[in-house]
């Protein structure tokens, strides 16, 4: 299966799609109405507005350095994942996107790195439970937000997952414990970004690495914009070999494209591997 990621709700009813997911609030903290022809996706903790409006809202590392998008490895502000108030307004978001469309997907949910966060909320809470290692208390913190997250969902509960399969990182960077949000989340998705796909072995490398770390079905997302097609069939075809389906990100005309010509390259009896693509 191939799909789209996009913004624009008229993309949605491509026929070159088979799946679409429409992007409700991103990472700037822009929001739009969700829509029936497609699956949801609402950036959780990553919201640049949220937090410019109330500092106090943003995760700190125990040396006070704010998760802002000035700091070193961010593109975007984040909030605190143990803010109550901010979290219920997350979970009101998922419950009006369910009402539309039974399918949601959850993005940027977890801590922004494995620094973060010492707030003074953070700090009480994790004294208060019955935790001695901080690494688990955050991932209890993130597991029960999906877990509330998903008994709103009626239907297919969509992840998104930060692309480092290494055991370990993911729970240490952002808080997640895979096997423990397997009990909430029906299908991850995995963005492999790259501005060129000029080689595809990394990108094998990656999906290859969730497919054995994940006990649940998972998606690839490759980025769309001002990629030459060529490339793009050819990371296409390396995805589809591991993912459930296959995403394009945020250029629905390329990504259409490049499905094109996917079927009339099949048509003609043309195949592509990934060798020569090493």
């Amino acid at each position: 299966m191939y799909g789209v990621v996009t913004r624009n709700e008229e993309e949605l009813a491509w026929s070159e799609f088979d799946r679409g997911f429409y992007e409700v609030k991103d990472v700037t903290g822009r929001a739009a109405e969700p829509v029936a022809e497609g699956v949801n996706m609402i950036s959780c903790f990553g919201d640049t507005a949220a937090g410019e409006a109330d500092s106090d809202l943003v995760p700190v590392s125990e040396d006070g350095d704010l998760a802002t998008r000035e700091r070193t490895y961010f593109d975007w502000g984040y909030v605190c994942p143990s803010r109550e108030k901010y979290r219920e307004g997350l979970l009101e978001m998922v419950e009006d996107c369910a009402a539309v469309n039974p399918d949601v997907r959850l993005d940027d949910v977890g801590f922004p790195r494995p620094e973060y966060c010492y707030c003074e909320v953070c700090n009480e809470r994790f004294a208060e439970s019955d935790h001695d290692d901080r690494f688990a208390w955050r991932a209890e913190v993130i597991t029960d937000f999906v877990a509330e997250a998903a008994d709103r969902i009626p239907g297919t509960t969509y992840f998104t997952l930060y692309p480092d399969p290494y055991p370990g990182h993911l729970y240490e960077r952002a808080g997640l414990d895979l096997d423990a949000l397997a009990e909430h989340v029906d299908e991850f998705v995995v963005p492999l970004y790259d501005m060129a796909y000029e080689t595809t072995y990394w990108l094998e490398t990656i999906a290859s690495g969730f497919e054995d770390a994940l006990d649940r079905p998972f998606s690839v997302e490759l980025y769309a914009v001002d990629v030459d097609i060529d490339n793009l069939v050819h990371a296409a075809k390396v995805a589809d070999e591991y993912g459930e389906s296959v995403l394009f990100g945020y250029d629905a005309s390329n990504a259409q494209a490049t499905l094109r010509r996917m079927r009339a390259d099949a048509k003609d009896g043309v195949s592509y591997g990934t060798e020569g693509n090493q």
